[in-house]
């Protein structure tokens, strides 16, 4: 009997080390076909999902009360599972180097914990490379085992979409692949018990690397573009948005939009392709320009707010500035890799202190993090100026009273980043209307 067939019959369990917003849905979604064990290094985290909180809003409180995962900070608890799936985050350092320290952390204590037979799949974003070059190394050290004697490796990028209730782990075509047949065949099925897409088996775990790193350069690229237009039709006094809504009459346009890139992968993983090309010798041109781009439109966005405090006669120093959202993401509570936060750093530079309001966001993260203090929306008053900033759907419904009471005297100075609010309407009422 295989290690699929073990599973299905619970002799034999699936462990998930790293429960952020890839690793708990997945753990959620095989405890209800197999024996799952959720490991994750944060107690904190635990506790609460213990207590049938999802601090994630992936898969909510109900679903977490109701799962049958075994949620653990207990290392020891790994040796319980043979098919191990390992969702750790891949950030880059200040450099923009890769940071492989989560990943490398994960495999250390997968390796300690890791029994004969085991089957471990990767699912971080990495550089080409990484999971055999890297991770198996260190497998094999710790656990004392030999790969492709004693247990298995595999790739499998993740592919959920944070916030988004649409595109989930079982609708999204799963790319699996495996160090040989026998792997990749375990692999394949395990996440076909899942994935109601079906899965991609790639002809290697180095391609399953590259499709994923790939994925999102290529979403990147075509957002630097967006933001390299939206900077030009501002230049000309033509509205960008109006400008792409007519272009995308066109069958074959692609409809991306100008905005701020954060978050862990569309403003990550670009950098992982770019380094590993540095290492084999070549300079990427194309993928760092739109980085660069980028990673400049928190900047751009301030430098907007200021020269508009300007045109409507406000003084700059100490303007009164509201900045609604802060997340990376709508409808999502993560902070990390938030653009918003170059906002306001840059406003800080003109002599602004803005104040931040996001219900939607993870008030203790930001505190950790950044060292930010939300406010309530209630006390949002007399602003000078409002950035809407991120299109939590609280912020949509939002009506124009409401807007309009978050203003003291003088001109109402609205910066639109995502094109949220109808431009002809606030202008008509007077308000200086900007967005990206």
């Amino acid at each position: 009997m295989d290690l699929y067939e073990r599973l299905l019959n619970r002799e034999e369990k699936l462990s998930l080390v790293g429960l952020g917003y890839v690793g708990m849905p997945i753990a959620v979604a095989f405890a209800k076909k197999i024996d799952v064990v959720g490991f994750d290094l944060n107690e904190k985290k635990i506790e609460l999902y213990k207590s049938g909180v999802d601090p994630t809003n992936e898969v909510g409180d109900e679903a977490i009360k109701n799962t049958t995962v075994d949620f653990t900070a207990d290392e020891t608890k790994l040796r319980e599972a043979k098919f191990h799936i390992v969702a750790v985050p891949t950030p880059v350092n200040d450099d923009h180097t890769p940071d492989l320290t989560p990943v490398e952390g994960a495999s250390k204590i997968l390796g300690r914990n890791l029994t004969k037979g085991s089957v471990v799949v990767f699912e971080s974003t990495v550089y080409p490379g990484v999971t055999e070059d890297v991770c198996v190394p260190i497998l094999e050290r710790e656990s004392g085992l030999k790969c492709g004697v004693d247990f298995k490796i595999g790739y499998s990028p993740e592919r959920i979409n944070p916030g988004d209730k649409v595109h989930r782990l079982e609708t999204i075509t799963k790319i699996v692949s495996g160090m040989d047949e026998e792997a990749i065949d375990v692999i394949a099925k395990v996440y076909e018990l899942v994935v109601e897409a079906g899965v991609h088996r790639a002809e290697s775990i180095k391609v399953a690397e590259a499709a994923k790193v790939i994925e999102n350069s290529q979403r990147d690229i075509n957002i630097a573009f967006m933001n390299e237009l939206s900077i030009i039709f501002n230049k000309m006094g033509i509205d960008t948005k109006s400008v792409l809504e007519a272009a995308g009459t066109k069958w074959n346009f692609l409809k991306f939009y100008p905005g701020l890139v954060g978050g862990h992968c569309i403003g990550v993983d670009p950098y992982y392709l770019t380094y590993k090309a540095e290492m084999l010798g070549y300079h990427s041109q194309i993928i760092l320009s739109g980085r660069r781009i980028n990673d400049d439109m928190g900047k751009y966005v301030a430098e907007n707010v200021v020269k508009k405090l300007i045109a409507a006669d406000k003084p700059v120093k100490s303007a009164k500035v509201a900045i609604l959202g802060f997340t990376f993401k709508e409808n999502c509570p993560d902070t990390r890799n938030t653009k918003i936060i170059d906002i306001v750093n840059e406003l800080k530079e003109y002599g602004i202190t803005p104040v931040i309001a996001d219900p939607a966001a993870d008030a203790d993260e930001a505190k950790r993090l950044y060292g930010i203090e939300f406010v309530d929306m209630s006390t949002v008053k007399n602003m000078d100026a409002v950035v809407l900033a991120v299109a939590h759907d609280c912020f949509k419904e939002l009506s124009k009273n409401e807007i309009d009471n978050l203003y003291g005297d003088g001109k109402k100075i609205l910066i639109d980043i995502k094109g949220l609010l109808n431009r002809c309407e606030y202008e008509k009422a007077g308000y200086v209307y900007w967005r990206l």
